[in-house]
């Protein structure tokens, strides 16, 4: 059995122990082994957000936006969210198994509130692209990464988004979204946040909110998010943050 097969299973009880009502009497090691070696431009990203921290370390108990580029440019991040506090810790093209392997240094350090959540989009562009059951199990890594270091901190997953230049897989992004909706209603501390029918025309074809690039979306795009993901928090959930 690989590495990687081990790591999932490991994560796999994690995420069955998390469902219980039953308080882990101790968190155990997580091993994940990345598919891959992280790419170096989101290595040195993150190394950016390391030396920003050493400078000046963002406060507990924020609302943490974690995830690939689409995060990352959010600019307008802090004016569409005014009344809460957030980091922005998007990177690169950063794909799931990204996140997770840099997760000791841009989500446990930061002790969040809340965590939103994107990528996905890119796992499944790469070459050779991840399907969307292996996404899936990186998330449930992610999952089991963030009850090992955070407890039943609260997460929200924004749906993978449909886009011009990715258009045509949109059939893959919607079967990872469907799986991870469905673990969204069997845990107390994950949401599934749908931005997909915000982002369509009435023929069901993405509106014109992307840059020329045709992936990333112009600040129209985020404006369409901001309301959604809004009422989402506002919402809240179950799960709880220690200590918040």
């Amino acid at each position: 059995m690989t590495k990687m097969k081990l790591a999932l299973l490991g994560a796999f009880g994690l995420v069955l122990s998390a469902c219980s009502t039953e308080e882990p009497s101790a968190p155990e090691p997580i091993n994940f082994t990345s598919p891959m070696a992280p790419r170096q431009g989101n290595a040195d990203a993150v190394a950016a957000f390391e030396k920003a921290d050493a400078e000046a370390m963002p406060p507990k108990c924020a609302t943490l936006f974690v995830g690939s580029s689409t995060i990352r440019f959010w600019s307008s991040l802090k004016q569409d969210f005014p009344t809460r506090t957030v980091i922005n810790r998007g990177f690169g093209g950063s794909t799931v198994w990204e996140v997770d392997a840099f997760f000791d240094k841009v989500v446990a350090p930061y002790h969040p509130k809340q965590i939103v959540f994107y990528a996905g989009d890119n796992d499944l562009a790469m070459n050779p692209p991840r399907t969307p059951e292996q996404i899936y199990d990186d998330f449930l890594a992610f999952m089991a990464m963030k009850d090992n270091a955070l407890g039943k901190t609260p997460v929200w997953f924004i749906s993978v988004k449909p886009s011009k230049l990715r258009w045509d897989m949109q059939a893959q992004m919607t079967e990872l979204n469907a799986k991870v909706k469905a673990l969204a209603d069997r845990r107390d501390d994950l949401a599934y946040i749908d931005v997909v029918p915000a982002m369509l025309k009435p023929d069901g074809t993405p509106k014109d909110i992307f840059r020329e690039d045709r992936l990333h979306m112009t600040p129209e795009g985020y404006a369409l998010w901001t309301p959604v993901v809004n009422k989402a928090l506002d919402a809240g959930q179950k799960a709880k943050a220690p200590g918040c």
